[in-house]
């Protein structure tokens, strides 16, 4: 890592210019990170990094190309005339934080980083301070400006706990495994076929990927049982396939991707029977699956 003095200078025309050069989309408001009093009926609600899901954390690693542990150094109100896009009720704050670590990246960083950031105000209606406090930022690095990094979503912006961090960790070190499960786009053809006995029964399940990779899904019945099924991620169909462990990205990737019902294009089946049984095999693999919870993202 690049040695850089750890003093910061605040330039205000360097920080218009910032301000002015970066993408705005991607600064969305984010939640106030300052806790407000609350009253003695209700429960506080829980912050942005605490209501986060396995898709949500998963979702906001994907899309970033790095993943940094920061402290706020210094921070300073963009005026709302050099703020477009600014939702109202919000104010854009223009930040400098020290680099405490890089917590995924195939990109160095150097000790300090600056980004815009888009925050509702605190109960007197200043903007809430932030300096000294610990943030775990999912970013993209921006062409050109060395140390300037664009948030990449609303919540892009999480106050750190160890908590978090080892929540998170499982999920970085899926997606950099070689093999990782592809990205699942739909569902390409389906086919139930009965079998000898009544009740007997085979399902098969082809999913569209990213990366065309093969993806298979296969529901099993048999006569006084419970259906079984399973997921092949790859050529061979294997009888043995069990489903994904929840809260993994396998998990994820059917869960937050697989429509609720199975279209009607890609049901093979001509004899309405097998139709209705292929899906009804669906239907049950979603059930399996459960839903795909969000807190503070959106689907791709």
């Amino acid at each position: 890592m690049p040695r850089i003095s750890r003093k910061l200078t605040f330039n205000h025309s360097a920080m218009t210019a910032a301000t002015m050069g970066l993408a705005i989309a991607a600064f969305a408001p984010q939640p106030a990170l300052a806790q407000t009093a609350a009253s003695p009926a209700a429960m506080p609600a829980p912050s942005p990094a605490q209501a986060a899901t396995y898709a949500d954390l998963a979702s906001l690693a994907e899309r970033s190309d790095m993943v940094v542990r920061v402290e706020i150094r210094r921070q300073a109100t963009v005026e709302p005339e050099r703020s477009p896009g600014l939702a109202p009720g919000f104010v854009r704050l223009y930040i400098e934080a020290r680099t405490l670590a890089l917590v995924a990246g195939n990109s160095a960083v150097g000790e300090s980083l600056n980004y815009l950031v888009d925050v509702p105000p605190d109960d007197r209606g200043k903007a809430p301070k932030l300096k000294n406090r610990e943030l775990l930022l999912f970013a993209d690095a921006v062409p050109g400006r060395s140390g300037s990094i664009q948030l990449t979503g609303k919540y892009a912006q999480l106050a750190y706990s160890p908590a978090l961090e080892e929540r998170l960790r499982p999920i970085l070190t899926a997606l950099v495994s070689q093999d990782k499960p592809p990205v699942v786009t739909g569902i390409s053809d389906a086919l139930a076929v009965a079998g000898t006995l009544s009740g007997e029964s085979e399902t098969q399940i082809f999913l569209e990927t990213e990366d065309r990779s093969p993806v298979s899904i296969t529901v099993l019945r048999r006569p006084g049982q419970r259906p079984v099924w399973g997921v092949s991620w790859g050529e061979i169909i294997d009888s043995a396939a069990r489903p994904p462990r929840p809260q993994t990205l396998e998990w994820y990737r059917l869960a937050c991707a697989l429509p609720a019902q199975l279209p009607s294009s890609a049901n093979l089946a001509r004899d309405p029977d097998a139709r209705r049984l292929a899906e009804a095999d669906y239907r049950f693999v979603v059930d399996q699956l459960g839903p795909c919870e969000r807190a503070i993202t959106e689907p791709a």
